[in-house]
């Protein structure tokens, strides 16, 4: 199978580019300096390439002799950033090593029907740090986004996740991040094959857009949408008050599930304002076709109050708190496959 260069967490390299003439002046001694050390990768114009051992060097360098203000860097010729980050990037270099070697592994949280019976479960990702500790996502995934390796970090949760697939029953909700994935045909098709290998019914996977997603490209989205449901996969699509903005958009989209969030569920049994989104968002669910999923559910009168109300699955530490799925035995059968 071949991975794409976006999916494939090799050696970082760092684009920099000069303004302004005193650092223009300074350019010739620099790439002499980079030849020289083997560091340099490419030359042109106002705008070197290197490899990431040149960077801390390369600091010291621009900050006794050049014009800081005036020099920028990017790990992905696009997101250009002021040269004075660039340590950030450097710093958060121990999630290559997450990447490499593939230190995930999932939580679950139960999600349970009307009559409080486990419907399925959400896959939540975790992630060892190398000292029998465990690192937080958010953590993680903002290392992973400095250093332009977000498409590396979704590819290995989804895997882990569909791995993990077969180690529980019922649905298996998975979270995805639409602008990690530039082309479906591509960016999936590890994904399909995992799922056909292990043997695992398609329509038991469900795939979310996360909640964090803003989602600008609807097109795009809607493809990649399309492309699980062609493959007889089901996807739902969260916080669904903030990502989207018409009943067109969602009618478009033709979700599976919709997710009512939290901040709209705790409480909503006693608050009249939080009753009305809750309305709102169930009948626009079952006008599009979707099931209505509500999450974090902690008291059982939000519970009661939503299911009168017609919500058809419940999420939430009231049935159960995210927790490891496996024993070592079981995670070491994972890690085989």
């Amino acid at each position: 199978m071949d991975i794409c260069n976006a999916c494939f967490s090799g050696n970082l390299d760092y684009s920099i580019k000069f303004e302004g003439e005193k650092n223009w002046s300074f350019l010739p001694i620099l790439v002499v300096y980079l030849k020289k050390r083997n560091h340099l990768i490419h030359y042109k114009n106002t705008m070197v390439e290197v490899k990431e051992e040149a960077i801390v060097e390369l600091v010291g360098f621009f900050k006794e002799n050049l014009d800081c203000e005036a020099i920028f860097f990017s790990v992905d010729r696009v997101n250009w950033k002021p040269i004075h980050l660039i340590s950030q990037t450097y710093e958060a270099r121990w999630v290559d090593d997450i990447l490499v070697k593939n230190s995930a592994f999932n939580y679950i949280q139960p999600i349970v029907d009307g009559s409080e019976n486990v419907y399925g479960y959400e896959m939540l990702a975790r992630f060892h740090d190398g000292n029998g500790g465990v690192l937080s996502p958010f953590e993680v995934f903002n290392a992973a986004k400095l250093r332009s390796r977000t498409f590396s970090l979704d590819r290995l949760c989804r895997l882990t996740a569909v791995k993990s697939a077969a180690f529980v029953s019922g649905k298996v909700f998975i979270n995805f991040i639409p602008t990690a994935i530039y082309s479906p045909e591509h960016c999936l098709q590890s994904t399909v094959q995992l799922a056909n290998e292990l043997n695992i019914e398609p329509s038991r996977f469900v795939f979310e857009v996360v909640e964090t997603e803003e989602v600008e490209d609807l097109a795009h989205l809607k493809k990649i949408l399309m492309y699980y449901k062609e493959k007889g996969f089901e996807y739902a699509l969260d916080d669904v008050g903030e990502g989207f903005s018409t009943a067109e958009a969602l009618k478009q989209l033709e979700p599976h599930f919709m997710k009512l969030d939290m901040k709209y569920v705790q409480g909503v049994s006693m608050d009249e304002r939080k009753q009305a989104v809750a309305k709102d968002f169930l009948n626009t669910a079952l006008r599009v076709g979707a099931v209505p999923l509500a999450e974090g559910i902690e008291k059982r009168e939000d519970f009661i109050w939503l299911k009168n109300e017609g919500y058809k699955l419940f999420q939430g530490y009231y049935f159960g708190k995210p927790s490891p799925i496996h024993t070592l035995e079981t995670r070491r059968k994972i890690e085989e496959i």
